[in-house]
């Protein structure tokens, strides 16, 4: 995208904030629209400044980020969001994926890595640290969509399966318009329709279902007999 990022954030540790605001206008080169660590000041922020993105943390008191997200959404705010916490619990991961965040960062990734994500997920990917990686694939193996998503990938067309190894390269919706000559929105509805018939919420799992197949197939190969 052109110009800087306009980013929002929320976090009750007026530390964080400050630290964090530091860091991406004067590091990093963004602009943040505004900090806060109350829900009220956040929702009226969102309407009036219509950032980039917002970065959220998600164990905040007294009010927590899951419930700062259902009411975002209830009140039809459509700013992409990423949680930034401590919290590297797989159940977290996967309720934020279900709530629709865009990314799911660690307070302990190197600042430049954050700043790297923040980009990546304005331009349209689905970022989740990678210390985070091994337990998407266990929301995965250990949800009773395992083996139905399996055999939905076969209702996938043709360009759909050809989007979906793209996605599983980390390739950004921007980047696979250019690649395949068709054009952004495209893209977007083929990742809708994707998520759809795989009865997924994210293009990360998506991505991460698609390289589980790709690993189960090569080891069926590989195998003797």
């Amino acid at each position: 995208m052109s110009g800087k990022i306009r980013v929002a954030l929320i976090d009750d540790h007026s530390l964080c904030r400050s630290g964090l605001t530091e860091l991406l206008v004067h590091r990093y080169g963004m602009t943040v629209v505004g900090a806060t660590g109350d829900a009220g000041e956040l929702m009226e922020l969102l309407r009036k400044q219509q950032p980039d993105i917002l970065v959220m943390d998600l164990r905040m008191e007294p009010v927590d980020g899951f419930s700062l997200l259902e009411r975002i959404r209830k009140e039809g705010i459509a700013t992409p969001v990423v949680i930034l916490t401590m919290s590297d619990a797989e159940a977290d991961l996967a309720k934020a994926l279900r709530a629709g965040v865009r990314g799911y960062l660690l307070k302990d990734m190197a600042p430049e890595d954050v700043a790297d994500s923040i980009r990546r997920i304005v331009s349209g990917e689905m970022v989740v640290a990678p210390a985070m990686t091994i337990k998407m694939i266990g929301i995965l193996q250990n949800g009773k969509q395992k083996q139905e998503n399996k055999s939905s990938l076969e209702l996938l067309t043709e360009r759909e399966r050809e989007i979906l190894q793209l996605l599983a390269r980390g390739e950004s919706n921007k980047a696979i318009a250019r690649m395949l000559g068709i054009s952004n929105d495209t893209v977007k509805q083929h990742v809708r329709h994707i998520l759809t018939k795989l009865n997924l919420t994210s293009r990360v799992e998506a991505a991460v279902l698609f390289a589980m197949q790709q690993r189960d197939t090569e080891e069926r190969y590989a195998s003797p007999g």
